[in-house]
């Protein structure tokens, strides 16, 4: 197909990371690794804080969504990456590639507001912890999941919708190892406005409101931890919150990274999209159980109990 030619769209050729078949091969090793390790580590997260009861709170119900989120994600990207690795015909079908965009949105959109979510409980616990029980209880954290999951979806639906109503002209080449926002808008044939005032609203609406709001219960838990005089409650409050911290600067800074790239298709492109959607998502459960002191003790109970059940 010649550039500029506007005929209907059967096929997408994702053009990957490599033409190596050498460097291919190490890829496929590597990255089956990693989605392999993503995989364990979430779901055991997941599978820790559903039988222990100790983790029966409001901040392990939310992590428990994450840790899904997070495989789920994981699970739209990397297969087909390494099917791509594999394969000569580095193809990927019309309603294949919209429903990837439209997966990949929707789980990023759901993980920021579930991080959000996350924040305002510790603001809750940390600064109000005597209504904390009121405040948390379990129709609020339910009710502000199923919110962060129908805000997804919306995000989702409205961005591919507004994608798939745009013109595409070939040669139908995606310069990327998966179907994201910013290489299918090259491949629009005329200027892509409605796309692009769409995701910068997105960006705006979501993306700045969830991050003011993680900005405000931080700084209201920092307040309150420099008023307290016990040093072990000062520890106490940023040993509890560490983690969620550092899980937002990596899902924020790599997000951002990764949509402030140079053209579609370059090396920077594809190394900060990789980072973005294969490596952050095997980092959160080990984060949440090196630095969680609550995990790891819950972790050593239910190997104690199955110990106890083997002999």
């Amino acid at each position: 197909m010649e550039v500029g030619n506007e005929t209907a769209v059967t096929v997408f050729v994702l053009l990957g990371l490599s033409s190596n078949s050498q460097i291919q091969g190490l890829l496929f090793v590597l990255f089956l690794a990693i989605y392999l390790l993503t995989l364990i580590g979430n779901l055991l997260i997941l599978l820790i804080i559903c039988i222990d009861s100790h983790l029966h709170t409001p901040m392990y119900f939310f992590l428990r969504h994450l840790s899904f989120l997070d495989a789920f994600y994981s699970s739209v990207i990397v297969p087909k990456l390494l099917e791509s690795l594999l394969s000569k015909e580095k193809t990927i079908p019309f309603h294949g590639c919209f429903a990837q965009i439209s997966l990949i949105l929707f789980s990023g959109a759901t993980e920021a507001c579930l991080l959000s979510v996350m924040a305002y409980d510790r603001f809750q616990a940390v600064c109000h912890p005597l209504l904390y029980a009121v405040a948390m209880n379990r129709r609020v954290c339910t009710g502000l999941v199923g919110a962060s999951w129908a805000i997804g979806m919306s995000t989702s639906l409205i961005n591919t919708l507004l994608l798939a109503q745009q013109h595409l002209c070939g040669p139908y080449l995606i310069r990327n190892f998966a179907c994201e926002l910013p290489p299918m808008l090259s491949l629009a044939c005329s200027h892509p406005y409605s796309s692009i005032v769409s995701i910068l609203t997105t960006m705006v609406v979501l993306g700045l409101g969830t991050l003011v709001l993680l900005l405000g219960s931080y700084s209201c838990i920092i307040m309150t931890a420099l008023g307290i005089n016990s040093a072990t409650g000062r520890s106490k409050i940023f040993s509890t919150c560490s983690s969620h911290v550092l899980v937002v600067i990596i899902f924020y800074g790599s997000g951002v990274s990764r949509y402030m790239t140079p053209a579609p298709g370059s090396v920077l492109e594809n190394v900060l999209s990789l980072q973005y959607s294969v490596v952050t998502p095997l980092l959160n459960p080990f984060i949440y159980s090196l630095k969680n002191k609550e995990v790891k003790a819950a972790l050593k109970r239910v190997l104690a109990r199955k110990s106890r059940l083997t002999f």
